[in-house]
């Protein structure tokens, strides 16, 4: 393997050359530690600016008429800014961690719960909005064989496996899979990867997702949430991935999880619907990046199903008012979202500007999703059925630094109103030691 910064900065030229960036994965590119190169320092962070030309009330789904002319709304964020660490202890034996600052905060956070009416909520997920995202202890046998050890990232789907800012055209994170599943989605575990010929595999063993915190328009999403000091494992979680490199400039990637998650909470309820009940998650998803001749194209579509859906309602957690958990009503058997984006480097066609190595991406991207894809006795939420658009620009005038621009709209079902916005980022992602 080449050296760790060597590496990362391949993961940096996601504007590259076809051989580099979008084609490696988040195990590899996050840190990947050699010898001779004992200390790694690095992060990534993004800044965004939203106008969002579209109601903000709590009704806008279950009144929509009431609210088609109320006024546009706008706000800054800082959605994630990352820093890692890493460090080689040698004979293959290395450390890494990133812990992540999310919306520019910390500790606990007041959110307003639209699915359960629009109240007001104060939230406590591991500490609030300051995330341990991945503290492992690796052993590298060979190209073909590491063992990880610790909190690591689940590479379930394309956003999860390549989720720095630079692996995609939009301000924020494509919007289908972040909503249906964790993302980034980490949990404590073990995993199995390496590399072999044109493939990279990887398998984890990891603790199961908590059903108290499904809800009907995020699906399983907030099932690693856990506002305990420790991470219950009454159920367990197999996360698999496989990745094929054989043609030049394209990675086609499957994944997949399979999990039980009723009864994974604290405290374990010996009765009634969480004894007698195991809700089955399946996750399977394939995606794809290809990165040759000026375009950079990307695309991923994930199909879930959580089986003993219709009875989730029932779990004790989630009836006790009390509790820390998610109460909403009931949640779907069934979510998927589809995606594809491209973009093409217009000044690669400008001599000077390819001399500089500054691109300008113009692209275009299209998804859809729906965390209710199915109704739970009988029940409906059409508005989480969506489909969107996004046009823009990512310039890069440095390899390591990107600023987007995006026009998007949401498409929502003919009884509601769509959802256009305006969105605006500047984004990094670098190595400093």
């Amino acid at each position: 393997m080449n050296t760790f910064v060597r590496l990362a900065m391949c993961c940096l030229a996601v504007v590259g050359a076809a051989e580099v960036s979008a084609q490696v994965h988040v195990a590899d590119s996050v840190m990947q530690h050699a010898k001779g190169n004992k200390l790694s320092v690095g992060g990534y962070g993004e800044v965004a600016y939203s106008r969002n030309f579209y109601s903000d009330h709590v009704s806008r789904y279950s009144q929509p008429e009431e609210h088609k002319n109320d006024p546009s709304h706008g706000r800054f964020d800082i959605p994630h800014a990352v820093i890692y660490l890493g460090y080689d202890f040698g004979k293959g034996w290395s450390w890494g961690t990133e812990v992540e600052f999310e919306h520019g905060g910390a500790g606990l956070a007041y959110e307003k719960e639209d699915e359960e009416g629009g109240e007001w909520e104060q939230e406590t997920e591991k500490g609030g909005e300051v995330e341990l995202e991945q503290f492992w202890i690796q052993k590298t046998f060979s190209r073909a064989a590491n063992l990880r050890f610790g909190h690591i990232v689940v590479p379930v789907g394309l956003n999860n496996a390549h989720h720095e800012p630079l692996n995609f055209f939009t301000v924020y994170r494509p919007e289908g899979e972040n909503t249906i599943m964790p993302s980034t989605w980490h949990q404590t575990g073990v995993s199995f990867f390496g590399r072999y010929k044109k493939f990279r595999y990887e398998a984890q063993f990891l603790a199961g997702l908590n059903a108290d915190n499904f809800t009907n328009t995020n699906w399983i999403k907030k099932g690693t949430a856990n506002p305990l000091e420790f991470e219950v494992a009454n159920k367990y979680g197999v996360a698999l991935r496989l990745d094929n490199y054989s043609i030049p400039g394209l990675r086609l990637g499957l994944s997949g999880y399979y999990g039980e998650s009723i009864g994974n909470s604290y405290p374990k309820n010996a009765n009634g619907v969480d004894a007698e009940y195991k809700g089955q998650v399946l996750i399977g998803a394939f995606d794809f990046t290809y990165n040759d001749h000026n375009w950079i194209i990307r695309g991923q579509a994930d199909y879930g199903y959580l089986g003993d859906a219709e009875q989730l309602k029932y779990i004790y957690n989630r009836t006790n008012k009390k509790s820390p958990y998610h109460h909403s009503a009931f949640v779907s058997k069934n979510a998927y979202a589809v995606g594809i984006e491209a973009g093409y480097d217009v000044f690669s066609q400008i001599s000077c500007m390819r001399a500089d190595e500054q691109k300008l991406y113009v692209f275009g991207r299209y998804e859809q999703y729906n965390p209710y894809a199915s109704n739970t006795k009988s029940t409906a939420y059409d508005y989480t059925e969506v489909k969107r658009m996004a046009v823009g620009l990512n310039y890069f005038p440095v390899p390591e630094i990107a600023i987007k621009a995006e026009f998007s709209n949401r498409f929502l079902k003919s009884q509601y109103n769509n959802e256009p916005a305006i969105n605006i980022g500047v984004t990094y992602e670098g190595f400093f030691l």
